[in-house]
């Protein structure tokens, strides 16, 4: 299969839009990653983050990266001129680990980043984005994931694809009165430069920036290199 340009196809999408301005519903991990993203699409799209992490452990540190978020778009020009609303789902761990399925395969505990671990950690918090796009009546859903060199882009806009053509959305836009279903917005914004930019903002802002991805296992994984 020929490797897709995901930064292409997002440059082609933009540039169609025009003068439409459609909603996008931002999955964001933390402030870090999300402030290059904002800065990079304010323009193009009304921007409503969603913060849908219950991977990450422990509960001090999900709050502490919620908190950074929140205090950055207190300042952050692209954020208060996009005037971007930040919407906390539920924070319940175990959802995380009936998604990731560790108990069931233990063997998934001890991955290293990329792996099916967490392929299922993208996926369970891609579909829980897709259904509030979808009951909110958003044209498009997307996450930050991708800005991180350490995140698999292939897999989070293949998992994208796949969620946006569920036959169920169908089925949950009867019950929630949607006249359209969201459409996934193909990305991968570590490319030009986006990554090394998250970098330059969370200096110049003075972020906090995580060591870990986020849950327990990528932290003791982290722990070990040290």
């Amino acid at each position: 299969m020929m490797k897709q340009n995901y930064q292409k196809q997002l440059d082609s999408l933009l540039d169609s839009l025009g003068d439409k301005k459609p909603s996008l519903l931002l999955h964001a991990c933390c402030g870090p990653c999300s402030s290059y993203v904002l800065e990079y699409l304010y323009k193009y799209f009304n921007i409503t983050v969603f913060y849908y992490n219950p991977n990450i452990y422990p509960e001090e540190e999900y709050h502490r990266r919620l908190d950074e978020l929140k205090n950055l778009y207190t300042k952050f020009p692209p954020a208060l001129e996009g005037k971007i609303k930040v919407i906390e789902e539920n924070y319940d761990p175990d959802d995380f680990y009936k998604a990731v399925k560790t108990k069931e395969e233990p063997e998934l505990a001890g991955e290293k980043e990329r792996g099916e671990r967490c392929r299922r950690c993208y996926e369970f918090r891609l579909k829980k984005t897709y259904e509030y796009a979808l009951k909110n009546h958003f044209d498009y859903f997307c996450t930050t994931l991708s800005i991180s060199p350490f995140k698999d882009a292939e897999k989070i806009n293949v998992l994208g694809k796949e969620i946006e053509a569920q036959n169920n959305g169908a089925e949950i836009a009867k019950t929630t009165g949607a006249e359209k279903t969201p459409l996934w917005l193909t990305s991968d914004f570590k490319k030009k430069g986006g990554f090394k930019r998250s970098l330059e903002l969370s200096e110049e802002y003075g972020m906090y920036r995580q060591q870990y991805c986020g849950c327990i296992y990528s932290l003791k994984n982290s722990s070990a290199s040290e």
